[in-house]
């Protein structure tokens, strides 16, 4: 049986819902969303209609907005997206069940509505209608939704194709797409279709999904290697994963990422101190999952691309959750790859490879097996002061320092602590 899919955007999600609790139209009123303490470097989270109109994105900096334009700013508060994403998630639920449902972001979801066409006897755009003007009755906010056949089609018809339809409405099938948006450019458009590969797909002469369809399939996949193989399917419109294989796939590997880009240049010896702070967050990550890992990884990004960024990994000899031990195999890494001549704008670590503690933490001969327990019971007891008083309730001397930022970030919501199973 054919499937049919919706994929739900929220409009302007963030600066949407500013707007509505203050009694504002978002489609009449310039509006960006970003920290005002930040002055002009401060980066616009999101922006209304009305002022994307007038050429400001959301993603920019606030001093790139031109000095002519009257706008208000207001500041980020995750707290109240995430409620307003909860609302509107039960509305989805007023007419799909969850398992049907894939919460793609905050404010974009897919939805299989294949079976309960017949079951509300209507068509796509009449329940996707239905859904929309609930969604606003509930909410104030606007979505705009893409219907497809197949996963890749309904999120292409809801990026390209709904914008530009008074109803916010957009239906593509594997025929329309290769009628319609062929030949569209660019191909950065296209979901999961980025600049790097758009450049790599320039130089062998392919410049729209028309031509990738016409190229020989060996020369892609000596190109791209395994990626190939979706590259290909949604150049025709094809798209074989289903809601349900996305809710049952498992991931064989395990790890414990935390990255951040910094407001500012980092000199080497400052953005050490940060390093420090972020293993101690993913540590304490660990220690309240009861995981262990043996494997480290560290990317460094330096100010305005002056150089390609640095990134190491190792294996260590213990596979372990303790600051002490993983600090230092840290320290090491981070002499080892980081050019100290260079400012410093983006830091990410990762734990690779985490499994249960109980099953797998093992030490060498050299490691002092007690020092390491006694640090274990520590970290045991930050993890219930954390949670009992807040992430700031207890902090560390290099939590002070000026250029630290574990504090300013434990304030935000959305984590910086991201766990892949």
């Amino acid at each position: 049986m054919q499937k049919t899919y919706l994929c739900i955007d929220l409009k302007s999600f963030y600066a949407s819902v500013e707007c509505v609790e203050q009694g504002l139209d978002p489609f009449k009123v310039n509006l960006v969303v970003a920290d005002p303490t930040r002055d002009g470097g401060a980066i616009t989270l999101a922006a209304t209609p009305a002022i994307k109109k007038l050429g400001v994105s959301s993603r920019g900096r606030i001093f790139e907005i031109d000095p002519k334009i009257e706008y208000m700013i207001t500041p980020p508060r995750m707290h109240l997206y995430m409620k307003y994403s909860c609302k509107v998630y039960k509305v989805f639920l007023e007419f799909i069940a969850k398992e049907d449902i894939h919460v793609y972001s905050i404010d974009e979801s897919f939805l299989d509505v294949t079976s309960y066409l017949k079951l509300y006897q209507v068509n796509a755009k009449e329940l996707a209608k239905k859904m929309l003007d609930r969604i606003y009755e509930k909410t104030g906010l606007t979505a705009t939704v893409g219907i497809g056949t197949n996963l890749y089609l309904a999120k292409i018809a809801m990026d390209i194709s709904a914008k530009h339809n008074a109803d916010r409405m957009a239906y593509l099938n594997e025929d329309l797409y290769r009628q319609t948006l062929w030949h569209h450019t660019p191909m950065t458009d296209f979901w999961m279709l980025g600049n790097g590969t758009e450049r790599r797909l320039h130089k062998l002469g392919i410049y729209d999904m028309y031509d990738l369809c016409q190229f020989p399939i060996e020369i892609l996949y000596k190109e791209f290697g395994v990626n190939a193989e979706y590259i290909i399917d949604h150049a025709w419109g094809k798209e074989p994963t289903t809601i349900q294989d996305i809710k049952n796939y498992k991931s064989k590997q395990h790890s414990i990422s935390n990255s951040q880009i910094l407001f500012e240049d980092y000199s080497y010896q400052n953005a050490f101190v940060v390093m420090k702070e972020m293993v101690d967050q993913n540590v304490l990550t660990l220690t309240e999952k009861h995981l262990v890992t043996k494997q480290i990884s560290l990317m460094i990004g330096y100010s305005k691309d002056c150089i390609k960024p640095s990134c190491g990994s190792c294996k260590i000899t213990n596979c372990t959750n303790s600051y002490s031990i993983l600090l230092e195999e840290f320290k090491r890494l981070y002499i080892r790859i980081v050019n100290p001549n260079y400012p410093i704008r983006q830091i990410a670590i990762s734990f690779q490879d985490v499994k249960d503690e109980y099953y797998y933490e093992n030490y060498d001969l050299f490691t002092d097996v007690e020092k390491v327990e006694r640090e274990k019971k520590l970290q045991e007891t930050l993890v219930q002061i954390k949670h009992r008083y807040g992430k700031n309730a207890i902090l560390k001397g290099m939590n002070a320092l000026d250029y630290a930022t574990a504090k300013k970030r434990n304030t935000l919501i959305g984590g910086h602590n991201r766990v892949e199973e």
